[in-house]
């Protein structure tokens, strides 16, 4: 089994609980186990500013699909819950990002691992950073403290968080 970490953010709709139901289906996929995940945090969008606040938040991951296999279930999962891409940086009701998959570099014309924007991104980094274990760390392409500005990546709470993600046992 491999280990990833996936990044994800919402900010249409009920965010809270669209990122609940991205974990669940994750967590649903024959080949990947979710194992932890991040706090949520409310962050300024990046890019393109019109438009409302996201809640951000990581999750790890253990599994056996190779990274681009990883990346089209993200997409199918982006696309079941309603995903339309029609302007960069835009508004979404659900992005999942391949952040980090073991301690892999990998470049083509679909996927950069680790992603490209990573070290960039706070609302990225924070939660990340959360639920990152020690012994991972080295898979960063550089050093995380003090590499952003937190400043606009506040904490929030929701009561439908933290999410159950634990597989049930047979």
């Amino acid at each position: 089994m491999s280990v990833a970490y996936l990044g994800l953010g919402s900010n249409i709709g009920d965010r809270d609980v669209m990122l609940a139901q991205a974990i669940k289906r994750l967590n649903g996929h024959p080949s990947v186990r979710v194992t932890d995940v991040s706090p949520l945090y409310e962050t300024d969008p990046v890019g393109y500013e019109d438009q409302p606040p996201f809640l951000n938040m990581a999750c790890r991951i253990e599994t056996s699909l190779a990274p681009e296999a990883l990346l089209a279930a993200t997409l199918t999962i982006e696309r079941e819950l309603g995903r339309e891409r029609t302007v960069r940086w835009g508004p979404r009701t659900i992005d999942i990002d391949l952040l980090l998959y073991d301690n892999t570099t990998l470049n083509t014309k679909d996927l950069t691992v680790p992603h490209p924007r990573l070290m960039e991104r706070a609302f990225v980094l924070v939660p990340l950073l959360d639920i990152l274990d020690n012994n991972e760390r080295d898979w960063l392409p550089g050093p995380a403290e003090g590499s952003v500005d937190a400043a606009g990546v506040r904490r929030w709470t929701s009561n439908n968080w933290p999410v159950e993600f634990g597989h049930s046992e047979s």
